[in-house]
C-alpha cells in the first residue's frame, strides 16, 4: 500500500546515516543520531518524542570529533553509545558518555569512555548485547570481529579475543543473538557466517545475493531476516538454512536497511536508496504468536504482505529503529539528515 508519510519530522544540520532506539530510557521514547560530515564539526543529537506524541524534542546537542558511520545506544545505560568514525583517511571507534545535561540544551564535550583502538582497516559496526546488562562488546572491521571486555566505570575496554573471517571474505556488519548471547552474525558480501563467542569460530553459513544488512528476531528463536540489494527481504530458519521461508520484495532500487518489530513479531521495515521505507507483515513470523491475534489488515487472510510504504523521503534510506518503549513506533533516518518518527497503530487492532 503506497502512501506518504503523516509522520514527525525532525532536522539534522548535515548528512547522516545511523539511528538508534534509546532503550534505556523507560520514561521516554528517546532515540539518538549522528552527522556524516567530513569538513563540518560533526553532531550527535539526542531527541525525544513529546508526551503527546505530537513533537520531537532535542534533549542534548553534542559535538563529535569526526563523521560517524555507525552508532549504538548501550542497553542499560541511556547515556552511553558508541560511534564508529573516520577522519576521512583512518576509521576509529569508541565509547561515549553524555554528561550531565542540567537543564542545557548545548552541553559540554562528551566524554570517551574507552577507544577501541586494535582495528587495523576500516571498522564498520560496534554490537551491543540486545538486551540487559553484559560487560561484553563486539566491533567488526573488514577482516576481523572483535570480542571486548568494557568497564565502564574504570573507563577500559581491553580485546577478550579476536579472530579473523578469512581469505577473501570481506565482513560489513553483523547482529547479536538476543536469544544467545555466544552466538553472532556477521555480514559479507555474499554470505552470512555464524560465530560462537565462546570459541571465536564459525559454526555455520548462509549464501545470499549481495547482502546489505541482517537483523534477528526476537520474538522467534532461529530466525533472521536479510536486506539483499536487489532480492528484497528474506526470512530465514537457522535449522534450515538452505533455503528463505519467506521472501518479501524489493525495493525500486537497492535494499538496505532491515528491523525486526521488537514486540509484534511479523511486522518488519526495509529501507532502500528508492528513498522509501517499507512496512511488512510477514506471514511465516506470525503463525500462532499472540502477536498475530493484533495485527489486522482486513478480516480475511493477509494476501498482500506489504502493509504501507512510506514513499515521500527525498533521499536514501539508511537508519532504521523501532522504539523498545513504545513497539508501535519507529524511527527512520534518510541520507540528508531528516528523521521521521511514525506510528503503526493504524495496523494494530483496537481491543
Amino acid at each position: 500500500m503506497p502512501g506518504g508519510s503523516s509522520g514527525i519530522g525532525y532536522g539534522l544540520k548535515y548528512q547522516a546515516r545511523c539511528i538508534s532506539d534509546v532503550k534505556a530510557d523507560t520514561d521516554h521514547t528517546s532515540f539518538i543520531t549522528g552527522t556524516l560530515s567530513l569538513r563540518e564539526e560533526n553532531e550527535v543529537h539526542l531527541i525525544r518524542l513529546s508526551s503527546g506524541g505530537t513533537e520531537l524534542i532535542c534533549e542534548g546537542l553534542f559535538s563529535h570529533p569526526n563523521e560517524i558511520w555507525d552508532l549504538s545506544s548501550c542497553p542499560f545505560d541511556q547515556r552511553i553509545f558508541s560511534t564508529v568514525f573516520s577522519t576521512g583517511e583512518s576509521y576509529g571507534a569508541a565509547v561515549w558518555q553524555i554528561p550531565e545535561l542540567y537543564g542545557q540544551l548545548n552541553s559540554p564535550q562528551l566524554e570517551k569512555i574507552a577507544s577501541l583502538d586494535s582495528h587495523s582497516g576500516k571498522i564498520n559496526c560496534i554490537l551491543w548485547w540486545p538486551s540487559g546488562r553484559n560487560d561484553k562488546l563486539i566491533s567488526i572491521d573488514e577482516e576481523n570481529i572483535f570480542l571486548w571486555s568494557l568497564d565502564c566505570s574504570r573507563k577500559a575496554a581491553q580485546v577478550h579475543s579476536k579472530e579473523s573471517a578469512g581469505m577473501l571474505h570481506y565482513l560489513s556488519g553483523g547482529a547479536w543473538d538476543p536469544h544467545d548471547v555466544n552466538a553472532i552474525a556477521a555480514t559479507c558480501e555474499s554470505a552470512i557466517q555464524f560465530w560462537d563467542l565462546r570459541t571465536m569460530k564459525k559454526t555455520n553459513s548462509i549464501d545470499c545475493a549481495h547482502l546489505r544488512n541482517v537483523d534477528y528476531n526476537t520474538k522467534k528463536k532461529h530466525v533472521l531476516v536479510t536486506a539483499e540489494e536487489e532480492s528484497g527481504v528474506r526470512i530465514w530458519d537457522l535449522r534450515m538454512p538452505k533455503v528463505p521461508i519467506e521472501e518479501l520484495p524489493g525495493h525500486a532500487h537497492w535494499s538496505w536497511a532491515i528491523a525486526c518489530n521488537p514486540e509484534y513479531g511479523g511486522l518488519i521495515l526495509s529501507g532502500g536508496t528508492d528513498s522509501t521505507v517499507n512496512l511488512w507483515l510477514a506471514s511465516t513470523l506470525t503463525g500462532d504468536e499472540r502477536a498475530s491475534e493484533s495485527l489486522v489488515d482486513s478480516p480475511t487472510r493477509q494476501v498482500d504482505p506489504l502493509l504501507y510504504s512510506y514513499s515521500d523521503f527525498e533521499d536514501s534510506v539508511y537508519g532504521l529503529a523501532w522504539s523498545s518503549r513504545e513497539p508501535w513506533v519507529f524511527a527512520s533516518l534518510s541520507y540528508d539528515g531528516r528523521v521521521v518518527v511514525e506510528s503503526v497503530k493504524p495496523f494494530l487492532s483496537k481491543k
